[in-house]
């Protein structure tokens, strides 16, 4: 065929096609345009899933009578003038293709009442011309009706999903903007049907609590970043500054989790974005602390200045590019860190949430200190052992106070030789030594490990250590790793090897066996990264192979502990900063309340 221009009705259909993929992109288009429009409140009406009627009507600044017919050329948009605005643009919109796109593969009618004008414009669009225009009177805003969508594009019409698919991705959008606007009201209906509606109070707490429920938002806590970090003026001094990128919202607690990483979204001022390196960040803050295959809860802000983005990359509006891209990935993981292991995940309850000791409560009891427990006790005898918890550690500066992180507890025994009874301010306790353990010797391996002065134990007689061809290649690369970890080897001729030093919290017995383990991770990773590598432990495989030697180093389900070791094991697991789990995400206890035990026995 020989090579000719396409006409403008084949052009405009083609560019559609890449705004205008499904009903949720066009309540995409049109939520954003009320959102820059200065609405305060929005509400979107479908049927049909969208297809058959989308309304989207805001009390925004409305469109002048003169410009209303030019918001449906293409390229036509009142939010940039010229080149230099794409580079620092404030605005959801900015291209002007939105209502051309939309009005080419639908029937379109628009009513829209500017501010200090007397009277609106009713317009009407059929595939991108407009077939009615008329004077309107109204209230201020727009009203945007989208019918038959893809009416005279049947072969696009075939790729929509099922109504109650399209309705769902409708749904989310809305909840989204919800969230990343919580000073806006939105309402949302379906087939006649309120599906959603916000107040509009300004509080991203009461969206959480109506886009999710309110037993998720009790279990989320909020991100609040320092009001000024510490920089570097002019000058070279040292000073305060307030930080470029700014991060908010809320992420889930450790005990709140999901199999998908759909309850995870994220907006760059205020514009809902889909980024994999903003998941891995928030995956990474949450590192050790979550089950395998569980993934954390955030709705998350990012303010940030609109020079160092560039949102002009895809058609859809849903993907940027970071100029500092290390940057916010650093500041996302560092707030999300901070927030989870500084506002004290709590225990999983069998029944409720946990209630956690308050400090107003412990100053109630301020009593001085007995270690001596009297049988029959009441409330107040919990506080006098477990006071001191305040006294291990004393909070410095951006710390959290111990009593933020694990109730006071008081060993009472241990069940089924794996789990230590306690008694706490709210309820009971069991806790799994084996997993409570894992956490306190990884904590403490890690700190170690970050102080370059790992504890080892030096074996009276070295052991004998044999090794595969395979392995042996693996060995000689990792031994300068391995003695960070507390190892000394050293070779004995041939396959063998001598075990001469182990970490200090390490059975000999498990020696061979952890190095064994240590091995094949490392054999594993290298595999897992495509080309082959130098077997080594970096990352995730670092972690790993901490989590190896803490697991054959803690104690044993089976192992019979005294009250004394028990009450050991819990002062040591108060020190931890991630008490509630161990290094593999599982939890270290669950709770049950005093409230469940009163009813459990007919006292309530």
């Amino acid at each position: 065929m020989p090579i000719k221009v396409l006409s403008p009705q084949v052009v405009s259909k083609i560019s559609a096609g890449e705004v205008v993929e499904r009903p949720a992109s066009v309540a995409k288009e049109l939520i954003e345009n009320a959102i820059d429009a200065g609405a305060s409140e929005i509400r979107v009406e479908i049927r049909q899933g969208g297809r058959r009627l989308m309304r989207v009507s805001d009390d925004g600044c409305g469109i002048p009578q003169a410009e209303a017919a030019l918001a449906f050329a293409r390229h036509a948009t009142s939010k940039i003038s010229s080149e230099e605005d794409l580079s620092h643009l404030t605005t959801l919109g900015f291209r002007g293709e939105a209502l051309a796109s939309i009005a080419a593969v639908a029937q379109v009618s628009m009513v829209s009442h500017a501010k200090g004008e007397e009277s609106g414009t009713l317009l009407r669009v059929e595939g991108g011309e407009v077939v009615h225009s008329e004077k309107h009177g109204g209230r201020t805003g727009t009203v945007l009706t989208v019918e038959n969508l893809f009416y005279n594009t049947p072969a696009r019409l075939k790729f929509l999903r099922a109504e109650a698919t399209e309705s769902t991705r409708i749904v989310e959008l809305v909840s989204a903007y919800a969230l990343a606007c919580p000073e806006l009201g939105f309402r949302l209906t379906d087939n006649g049907r309120l599906v959603l509606q916000t107040s509009g109070s300004g509080r991203l707490y009461d969206v959480l609590i109506t886009v999710f429920d309110l037993q998720t938002a009790q279990q989320m806590l909020e991100v609040q970043l320092p009001e000024h970090v510490l920089g570097t003026d002019q000058d070279s001094q040292a000073s305060l500054l307030e930080p470029r990128v700014k991060v908010t919202g809320f992420v889930g607690g450790p005990s709140l989790h999901r199999a998908t990483r759909n309850y995870q979204m994220f907006f760059v001022n205020r514009r809902w974005i889909q980024d994999r390196s903003l998941g891995f960040a928030v995956e990474e803050a949450y590192r050790t602390l979550l089950p395998a295959g569980r993934h954390p809860v955030a709705v998350l802000s990012i303010a940030m200045p609109p020079a160092d983005m560039d949102v002009n990359v895809h058609p859809t509006k849903r993907e940027v590019r970071f100029r500092e891209p290390r940057e916010i990935f650093s500041a996302v993981q560092r707030a999300v860190r901070r927030t989870v292991i500084g506002q004290a995940p709590v225990a999983p309850a069998i029944s409720q949430p946990t209630a956690i000791l308050s400090e107003e409560w412990v100053k109630r009891q301020a009593v001085p200190f007995q270690r001596n427990w009297q049988p029959g006790a009441g409330r107040v005898q919990i506080a006098l052992e477990a006071q001191r918890t305040a006294d291990v550690i004393s909070p410095g500066v951006g710390s959290v106070p111990m009593l933020e992180r694990l109730p006071m507890l008081r060993v009472l025994g241990q069940v089924r030789q794996a789990y230590i009874i306690a008694e706490g301010p709210d309820g009971l306790y069991l806790i799994d030594q084996h997993a409570a353990h894992e956490r306190i010797l990884f904590e403490q391996l890690e700190a170690e490990q970050n102080a370059m002065s790992v504890s080892s134990q030096a074996l009276l007689e070295p052991l004998t250590l044999e090794l595969s061809p395979q392995q042996r290649g693996l060995i000689e690369p990792m031994l300068q790793q391995l003695a960070s970890f507390g190892f000394d080897l050293a070779s004995f001729g041939g396959d063998t090897y001598l075990i001469r030093a182990i970490p200090a919290a390490l059975n000999p017995e498990q020696a061979r066996a952890v190095i064994a383990e240590l091995l094949d991770a490392s054999r594993e990773g290298a595999e897992a990264s495509g080309p082959p590598q130098r077997p080594v432990l970096r990352g995730d495989l670092q972690h790993s192979a901490l989590n190896i030697i803490v697991c054959h180093s803690a104690v044993r389900a089976g192992q019979i502990l005294t009250l004394e070791e028990s009450r050991e094991l819990i002062q040591q697991l108060e020190k931890t900063t991630s008490p509630y789990t161990c290094p593999h995400g599982r939890p270290t206890m669950i709770h049950l309340s005093s409230v469940q035990l009163e009813k459990s026995f007919g006292r309530r």
